[in-house]
């Protein structure tokens, strides 16, 4: 709980934490891009139970995934460190088994533990400290004999059918709409999981819920209801900044691309999926907030609500995830519940490592030595840390700073530089070319990453990485001898 210390110097957002537990449901979306709420300013999406629980609480505007794909994301939800520290520079496997884990600690501070959807776990069934997990895994089976719990309902529910049958990849830039019954589809079939779990919870102690939708991210496949509110819809068009016509070219004939201008109308059909797909985990959400009402302890359960990373869904010609810019690093994040004032909208940078000390505040465990997050009640940071080992090509590769009001990028293949002013430029299209400010912070990556050695930092100046280290020397060992 807060002192009397920190409660006084703790942002307004804060009102006051009950000496009680209150229940504690984490909400996670996958590749959800921040601007893609319409409490964010889209006034072109519908998020009403999303809007509703900023309504009730704290909104983010700044929130950053700082390794902005699903695995080191999710390392970072687990263990609330940053990516040096849990050791994932980049997409690999998340580690059997970290210092500190939020189901454990949650668990061992009197909490039953659930996980129901996304864990993207290796082993998939490992538990890391839940009592159980319930898992959607999408078309992964990465363990010996493994079937998610979904795929294996779906085959009991519908023998003579094909979850895939869509037929769009799971990294696919394509979309339309869901070819099967829409009761079928893994983002209802979460939501069902969730609102059973919480219409017949009976444990006498508080639960801890965490409920990972698979979507937005692709197959950009919504049920056709979701479509279809989309489909004449004036949705935004790509944001393409001058410096990104070398992401012109596609890179490959496949359907799964990474750069590629393909135009406004593959830009507007990504996009009438992708939008479709968070109304419809809107929906879902809004199931999970009506049996929480019923069961009466909306009140008394903190919400958070989140996602792993964004998604680029043409801007700047890139697709999918693992960038530095706003579309791809940004993310949703609210807080709503005991503890948080009603309709804040807070600016201090914060990141998905500061969830696990936010629920510990609230459940009263003590926080692990071994956490660097910040409790979303009193963040205090002056900027945060993104990086991303190579993926897709050697070129993307980076670190970056953001303050929510200037973000810097250095390119580790090859040494160049971006600065963007993000309130006079929001969509990153002009880079800035103010040499003072630039190499202020180009001296606060040099002191960040000094304590990494020579490699990074060398005499004061940034060093050159054209090779991949995908796992710091932090990472539990083993460490695996191939990503996911």
């Amino acid at each position: 709980m807060l002192t009397r210390r920190q409660f006084a110097a703790a942002p307004a957002f804060l009102r006051s934490l009950s000496q009680s537990k209150p229940n504690l449901l984490l909400l996670m979306s996958d590749q959800h891009r921040a601007d893609c709420l319409n409490c964010d300013g889209n006034p072109l999406i519908h998020t009403p139970n999303l809007d509703s629980i900023a309504a009730r609480g704290v909104r983010f505007q700044r929130a950053y995934s700082s390794t902005p794909t699903c695995t080191p994301a999710r390392a970072a939800l687990l263990t609330g460190m940053s990516p040096w520290r849990h050791g994932m520079l980049g997409y690999g496997r998340v580690a059997g088994k970290y210092a500190a884990e939020m189901p454990q600690v949650l668990r061992d501070a009197g909490y039953f533990t659930t996980g129901i959807g996304k864990m993207h776990w290796t082993p998939q069934r490992h538990l890391h400290g839940f009592h159980k997990t319930i898992l959607d895994e999408s078309g992964r089976a990465e363990s010996p004999d493994f079937k998610s719990d979904y795929r294996a309902w779906f085959a009991s529910e519908a023998p003579n059918l094909n979850p895939d049958a869509t037929g769009i990849g799971f990294n696919d830039y394509t979309a339309k709409p869901y070819v099967l019954p829409e009761r079928l589809h893994p983002t209802a079939w979460t939501g069902d999981v969730a609102t059973r779990f919480l219409d017949t919870y009976s444990n006498p102690q508080p639960f801890f819920l965490k409920v990972s939708f698979a979507r937005p991210h692709s197959p950009y496949d919504p049920p056709q209801r979701f479509w279809d509110r989309y489909k004449d819809a004036q949705l935004p068009k790509a944001q393409v900044g001058k410096w990104a016509s070398k992401y012109e070219p596609r890179n490959s004939n496949r359907d799964d691309i990474w750069h590629g201008a393909m135009g406004d109308e593959a830009v507007r059909a990504a996009r009438i999926g992708y939008y479709g797909n968070i109304t419809f985990i809107d929906e879902q959400i809004g199931r999970i907030l009506e049996s929480l009402q019923k069961r009466r302890i909306l009140d008394e359960t903190l919400i958070v609500f989140l996602a792993d990373h964004g998604d680029m869904t043409g801007d700047h010609n890139l697709w999918r995830k693992s960038y530095a810019y706003e579309a791809s690093a940004r993310i949703p994040m609210l807080l709503a519940g005991p503890g948080a004032s009603r309709g804040a909208v807070a600016q201090t940078p914060v990141e998905i490592r500061d969830i696990l000390p936010t629920f510990a505040q609230a459940a009263g465990a003590t926080l692990p030595a071994a956490c660097d997050g910040q409790s979303l009640f009193q963040p205090s940071r002056a900027f945060i840390d993104l990086e991303h080992d190579v993926c897709y090509d050697k070129v993307n590769h980076w670190t970056a700073l953001t303050d929510g009001n200037w973000k810097y990028i250095f390119h580790a293949f090859d040494g160049s530089e971006q600065l963007f002013h993000l309130q006079n430029d929001p969509h990153e299209l002009e880079e800035s070319n103010d040499t003072g400010i630039l190499r202020q912070w180009r001296a606060r990556m040099a002191a960040h990453l000094e304590i990494r050695g020579e490699q990074w930092v060398s005499r004061g100046e940034l060093q050159l990485r054209p090779k991949p280290m995908l796992y710091s020397p932090n990472y539990p060992k083993p460490i695996p001898s191939a990503a996911n």
